[in-house]
């Protein structure tokens, strides 16, 4: 199947997805920014870290760990499990996790990659349901500066919450100027509802510098690393957040 065909068939997609109106719940602390790059028959295990404090001045720390692999140059499939410490809670199991990732243009063809996400997670409390994360994945690359957009909606299936349909964003910048230590910034948020966004004061933005790097550790592996310290601007957002991943990528 053609790229072109191929990005018709996701964003087809997109409307059914949006008619279904979910209010999810506070999101665990572990997290990173999806990329559309897929590299085929690579596969990783992956280790992520995050500790929020919040305005109140209580704490959370999530983990999560996961095993992924690129079956083929415009697909990969990830599979992982989440803990949690919430605020005043102790460190239990979370959710599990089915994440897709799918590159619908070729790497460099057009001024902007693209790609499309859909995870699937369950989490431990019944009464959430069934929580499904999807939307577009941006890439552009300028000289050695390499920037990602992601538009994100979240939803979920058969919770006792009430209805409410969320939307958010994740973007980086980050210099590709070594392979061991890369500069950059990454930022999240959370707009409220997709068809009308919450008041200033009731969105959550969070920014801050980032680090990346690539150590290759034979022909055919290298551990990869990324780490953040954000801090929150105002609103719902924490006072600050650090969120770390470790990969072990092979073939």
């Amino acid at each position: 199947m053609s790229s072109a065909l191929k990005a018709g068939a996701w964003l087809a997609l997109v409307p059914a997805l949006l008619s279904f109106a979910p209010r999810p719940a506070a999101a665990n602390p572990a997290g990173s920014i999806y990329t559309p790059a897929i590299t085929e028959g690579e596969r990783e295990i992956e280790l992520q870290f995050g500790a929020v404090r919040l305005r109140d001045g209580s704490s959370e720390v999530g983990v999560s760990t996961s095993f992924a692999f690129a079956p083929r140059a415009w697909w990969a499939i990830e599979f992982g499990i989440k803990g949690q410490r919430a605020a005043g809670d102790r460190f239990r199991y979370d959710a599990w996790e089915v994440e897709q990732r799918f590159a619908l243009t070729e790497p460099g063809r057009f001024p902007v990659d693209l790609g499309f996400l859909l995870e699937v997670e369950r989490p431990r409390d019944r009464a959430e349901g069934w929580e499904l994360r999807y939307g577009p994945l941006l890439q552009a690359q300028w000289g050695d500066l390499q920037g990602n957009l992601n538009l994100l909606f979240e939803r979920h299936l058969r919770a006792e919450s009430g209805p409410g349909a969320d939307f958010g964003y994740q973007w980086q910048l980050r210099w590709r100027a070594d392979p061991l230590l890369d500069w950059g910034a990454q930022g999240i948020g959370e707009l409220g509802p997709w068809r009308h966004w919450n008041h200033g004061v009731e969105q959550s933005h969070q920014l801050g510098p980032a680090v990346f790097g690539r150590i290759k550790t034979t022909p055919t592996s290298a551990f990869k690393y990324d780490a953040a310290l954000l801090f929150g601007t105002g609103g719902q957002a924490p006072k600050r957040a650090l969120r770390a991943r470790l990969e072990y990528e092979f073939f």
